[in-house]
């Protein structure tokens, strides 16, 4: 199916919510098999990123780049204006990066948005129940985790008011994501009338020749009445209830907050992230959504310029492009806040890189993380990095979560995908580009902020560490493809 955002976008209900049995525990004694026999799969059949290599030699990328707002394709000519105005006549060299990156990508810039920024859980899962509840035809949400918790129940809870209430609420979340949420919440948000979509079932009894194991939907999106988007790295999930210590005046002394960050928009770009949604539920040929206007006009709603940028298996791989050319062509700074780092060879290289031509390369990276088995990787690169003097930093006190860019002041980066192969190549992701000075300055304090709470990793100690540690390390990167 095809869908034309210019276009009024309507569904027809056709099929109930698919069976869901494998999806959570309730299924687990049949989940076995199933898991064996991908395994085997996955060994069998090793996916690779493209190389972008060719993506340092100069690209036939357009001299004016392509720019939308709510009524279509600007000319050239109001583009040129447009990009004077809004990334300043001074920033030749992030007009040049955002011509390469449409030739990457395909991605247009959107002009005419409105984007805040939002740090942790509570500031943002606020913000989206606000949205919500004003709700007046659709509501959309993708997510990877949707927890049984006290968070949980209280955002179900207003989706299901807001079904009664006549509108109607769409939702598709990963069955790995969710796999030990009792059947129970999902049935009750369905009897309710939501439209519930699974994504890929631990087992392959519910797609024989068409089931990935491997291939998780790691997005999280939520889209209002097609006016208003939520994308980020916050999950629905207690953990997002407390914010970062250092981001509240009463941390809580006995808990340990999560460090992510999300953003919200509203103008043009808001049809992209719906696009993105419906595109991913009519992949999944699970029955068709009710009609809505899931399409609306969107007038301008601001000034910022925007690229929104999918990743998902047997893709173009726009994301890991995007992130690729940004490093490659930085010219000043470099400054990456990554929950789990395990870059493949290019990137990597490209890092060291512009460390060695005298950009400012530092990274962010978990001190407590949900995945040890991650972090380990993560540590395998850390003598490399220090050695052609990549600055490393470990975040105090919070689990980071957060999956941010901002390269030379100019391009920043908001979204759901980590520095590892699984994004790049195995998931269904999102990132959402800010091209501009305004937006790269709250992204620069933002991350400014975060260095304060954070350690600096020194090489010298960091090479007397344990060879325990160290045989750690070498056995997370054996894994580091399946991570």
């Amino acid at each position: 199916m095809i869908i034309d955002p210019r276009q009024p976008f309507t569904f027809h209900p056709r099929s109930p919510v698919p069976d869901r049995l494998y999806c959570t525990k309730d299924g687990a004694r049949r989940v076995w098999q199933g898991w064996a026999i991908g395994f085997c799969l996955i060994l069998s059949a090793c996916a690779r990123l493209p190389d972008v290599n060719y993506l340092k030699v100069p690209l036939d990328s357009p001299p004016v780049p392509r720019v939308v707002n709510g009524q279509g394709v600007l000319s050239d000519k109001d583009a040129s204006s447009v990009l004077a105005r809004r990334l300043g006549k001074s920033k030749v060299d992030v007009k040049i990066l955002a011509g390469l990156e449409e030739a990457a990508t395909g991605r247009p810039l959107i002009v005419g948005n409105k984007v805040t920024l939002l740090f942790d859980g509570p500031k943002t899962i606020a913000a989206m129940m606000a949205a919500v509840s004003v709700a007046k035809d659709s509501i959309d949400l993708e997510t990877y985790l949707f927890d049984q918790d006290p968070l949980g129940l209280k955002f179900a809870e207003e989706l299901i008011a807001k079904q009664k209430e006549g509108v109607q609420v769409n939702i598709i979340y990963d069955c790995v994501g969710t796999l030990g949420t009792p059947q129970a919440f999902f049935d009750r948000m369905q009897t309710a009338g939501i439209r519930l979509l699974p994504y890929h079932p631990v087992s392959p009894i519910h797609k024989l020749g068409r089931w990935r194991i491997n291939n998780r939907d790691h997005r999280k999106i939520l889209v209002v009445d097609g006016k208003m988007a939520f994308a980020g790295g916050v999950n629905i999930t207690a953990a997002y209830s407390r914010s970062s210590p250092f981001r509240t005046k009463s941390p809580e002394a006995d808990s340990t907050g999560w460090r992510d960050t999300h953003i919200q928009i509203e103008g043009p770009a808001v049809a992209a992230l719906q696009w993105m949604f419906l595109d991913n539920w009519a992949s999944q040929k699970e029955g068709d959504l009710p009609e809505r206007d899931y399409f609306p006009a969107l007038p301008p709603a601001g000034d910022k310029v925007l690229r929104v940028l999918r990743s998902q298996p047997d893709s173009n791989h726009e994301i890991f492009k995007a992130y690729y050319l940004a490093i490659h062509g930085a010219t000043k700074s470099i400054h990456l806040t990554a929950a789990y780092f395990v870059p493949d060879v290019q990137i990597m290289t490209a890092l060291l890189e512009a460390a060695k031509r005298g950009v400012d390369v530092k990274i962010i990276l978990p001190r407590v993380s949900d995945s040890w088995l991650v972090s380990y990787a993560g540590h395998s690169y850390y003598a490399k990095m220090l050695e052609a003097g990549i600055k490393v930093y470990e975040l105090k006190a919070s689990i980071l979560h957060a999956k941010t860019a901002v390269i030379d002041g100019s391009w920043s980066t908001v979204g759901s995908t980590n520095l590892d192969t699984r994004s790049f190549l195995h998931n269904k992701e999102v990132n959402v580009v800010v091209m501009g000075d305004e937006f790269g300055n709250e992204m620069e304090s933002a991350f400014r902020d975060d260095l304060k709470d954070s350690n600096e990793v020194d090489l010298k100690k960091w090479k007397q560490r344990s060879q325990g540690q160290k045989f750690k390390e070498w056995l997370a990167m054996l894994l580091s493809y399946w991570l």
